[in-house]
Formats: structure tokens, C-alpha cells, sequence
């Protein structure tokens, strides 16, 4: 592969498109020749500010090269007190006449130079073995390190990461005795981000998905970030769950297939599910409450359902207006889940308040919300639901 093209119709995070470029080290290429990239976050120890945020990424930026050199300020900015007030330059027209600043290497013609990325390694055993054997710096138990492509068409979005992850990781993180000790079920983890911060305080994480390319990436990030897990006791392991199946896989012969007792312990222990950010369809967003009602319909006690989402602004030719479809559709789901009466189980829906800690660097944008849902089994004759949303 010589150039990558990104199509008209690939997506990309706000994480991704935020973070300085010295954060992204292309490693890799996965199964289906898409290029992957290594991203570090750290893990603050107390509350972090979106402003503190802001200035930590600007300095970053300044910082990211250490062999670029620092641009001297113009002399038009040091003269009359640096710059300040000083009245902008208009065209004949009375536009904004800007001066561009002179490149460093000027291209013979006043071209521009192709821009194309490159790719530093591809995946080889040995590659994996390198990086397994991770440094000091990136063996810091508040370094979290994951892998993740970007750029990628709406039904790969699961490879990347999303600040609806981090607000769940948050609030994790700023609610350890929660979890702690906890069975956990991490419905369409993605790249695994969540899940790996939930078994820094729970016992066992289920960090479930669909498709073998991203459940193979959930299990690297996994491996990566044992530095994390393995000093608090807890345990992740990668599971195929599909939503749109009725049932678990357990053949053996099927990687990431469950077994007989992970299956009994699922529906045994299993206090708490998570969801970050994966209502973003409407057909995956049914088959998202489908599987969360047969599987606390199964759980004999009370489970705790956590899901972030965020709300996204759309400018639709069908209403002529902005609308947010999607979110629209997750919040009747909610209160068809709520009104919800078989005989079987009972949901209460609450939207928990985002003013809990920030442990994450990343922007807390209002349209980011933490909903919880709390399933408790009724004991009496089982019935059918009669409801759209729960059909088969």
C-alpha cells in the first residue's frame, strides 16, 4: 500500500481530531489492510479542568518535536507594545487583507508538496513482541495506551475512539468502590477502553463485541494495558456478543466464543452493564435494548446498566432543520424500556449529572450525557412483552 484514500463518507473522531499529532504512531496495518495507529492517555489524579485541558494540549503541540524549531515572533508583533490593538490591514474591497507567513522550504514552482501518510511498520510477530516489551514511561500505571485506527466508514466507528468512552471511564474512575469486586458486562466495547479502566477496580469484565478484526483489537489493547489491570487483581476477558443474535456463542471451535461457566457466571454475577457511546443507528440502537432486556431478564437480581451517549447535531434535508435522529431514537427506547410491564423485570431510567471528576483529558461538551438504568427481576409468571422495541 502505497497511499492511503480516505472516502467521502469515513468519519472521524473528536478525539483523534484533537489530540497533537505526536500521539499517533502508526504501527500497524490490521487484517482488512486498514493502517492502526498507538495513542497514549494519561490518567490524571485528580479533577482536570476543560480549560486546564485546552492549555495541556497547546503546550503539548508546542512540544511534540523536539528537533522543530520554535518560530521567532514577527517583528510587526514586537513592535507597540507586542502587536496589541493594533488596527487590521483591509483590502481595497474592505476585506481582511492577511499576510501569509513564508514557508520554510519553499518548492520550486510555489507548488505544494504530496502529502501522503506513511507507513512506519507493518505486523509481524516480532513487531508484537517489541512492543510488548513496553518502557518505563509507557509501563506507568497512569499511562493508558490503545490502539485504534482512524478515519473509518460509520459501520467501523467501533475501531476508533469516542469521547462517550471517556465520560464512562470517568465515571468509573471517579466511583471506584462502585465496581469494586464487581462482575462487569461491556456491551460493544470498541477498542476496549472502558473496559480496561473497569478492571482497575472490578474482578472480571466481559469486553464484548462483534467481528473478529475489532475483537482482536480489544484483546491487543488489553495486552497492552496489563500494567494497569493486573496491579488491582482484575481480569478482562474479550467475548463475541451479538446483538442481533439470541443467544451466546459457545463453540469452541469460534474464537472468542463463550464458555459453559462464563455463560453461568454472566447470568450469576453480572452487577453491572456498560455501554459507551453505540447508539449511533437506530437499528443497532433496538437491537442494543433487545439484548439488554434478555439479558437482565435472565440475571436472577437486581443489575445496574450504565450508558453514555453523545447527542449529535445534523442538518437534514427532511426537516429542513437541525434535528438529532439518533438520540431521538435512544430516548424512546428509554421510555419504552421504563413503561416496560411482562411480569419479568422492571427498568427505572435516571440521567446521572456529569459533574463527576475528570480524570481524562478531553473536552466535556454539554451534549455528552450518562444515562442509568436499573433492572430488577419480578418474581411471578413469566409472559411475553407486548412491545415493538423487544420483538424478535
Amino acid at each position: 500500500m502505497d497511499q492511503i484514500t480516505f472516502q467521502h463518507d469515513t468519519v472521524l473522531s473528536d478525539v483523534h481530531m484533537h489530540l497533537p499529532s505526536a500521539r499517533h504512531l502508526m504501527t500497524r496495518l490490521n487484517s482488512v489492510g486498514q493502517p492502526v495507529f498507538t495513542s497514549r492517555f494519561k490518567i490524571l489524579a485528580e479533577r482536570h479542568d476543560n480549560s486546564e485541558s485546552v492549555k495541556d494540549l497547546e503546550k503539548e503541540e508546542k512540544h511534540q518535536d523536539a528537533g522543530e524549531d520554535i518560530e521567532a515572533p514577527h517583528e510587526e508583533d514586537t513592535k507597540e507594545g507586542g502587536g496589541k490593538n493594533v488596527k487590521p490591514l483591509l483590502d481595497e474591497d474592505g476585506d481582511l487583507d492577511i499576510t501569509h507567513r513564508p514557508r520554510k522550504d519553499p518548492v520550486d514552482g510555489g507548488g505544494r508538496d504530496l502529502v501522503c501518510p506513511v507507513i512506519l511498520k507493518q505486523s509481524s510477530p516480532v513487531l508484537e513482541q517489541e512492543e510488548e516489551n513496553l518502557d518505563d514511561e509507557d509501563c506507568s500505571k497512569d499511562i493508558l495506551r490503545i490502539e485504534h485506527t482512524m478515519a473509518t466508514p460509520l459501520e467501523d466507528v467501533g475501531k476508533q475512539v469516542w469521547r462517550g468512552a471517556f465520560l464512562l471511564a470517568d465515571f468509573i474512575l471517579s466511583e471506584p468502590e462502585m465496581f469494586r469486586g464487581a462482575t462487569v458486562l461491556d456491551l460493544g466495547a470498541g477498542t476496549g477502553l472502558t473496559s480496561v479502566i473497569m478492571a482497575t477496580t472490578a474482578k472480571t469484565v466481559y469486553c464484548t463485541d462483534v467481528g473478529e478484526d475489532l475483537l482482536n483489537l480489544c484483546k491487543r489493547n488489553v495486552l497492552l494495558n496489563k500494567h494497569i489491570i493486573e496491579p488491582s487483581g482484575g481480569e478482562v476477558r474479550v467475548r463475541q456478543l451479538d446483538w442481533l443474535q439470541h443467544s451466546l456463542c459457545t463453540d469452541a471451535e469460534t474464537e472468542f466464543s463463550w464458555t459453559e461457566e462464563e455463560v453461568a457466571d454472566l447470568y450469576d454475577n453480572t452487577s453491572f452493564i456498560v455501554a459507551a457511546d453505540v447508539c449511533y443507528d437506530d437499528d443497532l440502537t433496538d437491537g442494543l435494548f433487545r439484548t439488554l432486556y434478555r439479558l437482565c431478564s435472565n440475571i436472577s437480581h437486581t443489575c445496574t446498566i450504565f450508558i453514555s451517549i453523545e447527542k449529535r447535531m445534523n442538518f437534514t434535508l427532511r426537516h429542513m432543520d437541525v434535528s438529532c435522529e439518533a438520540y431521538n431514537h435512544f430516548s424512546h427506547c428509554l421510555s419504552q424500556l421504563q413503561d416496560l410491564v411482562d411480569g419479568r423485570c422492571r427498568f427505572r431510567v435516571e440521567q446521572v449529572l456529569s459533574n463527576f471528576a475528570q480524570f481524562l483529558v478531553y473536552e466535556r461538551i454539554e451534549h455528552l450525557e450518562l444515562w442509568k438504568l436499573t433492572a430488577t427481576p419480578l418474581h411471578s409468571e413469566q409472559a411475553q412483552p407486548d412491545c415493538d422495541l423487544l420483538s424478535s
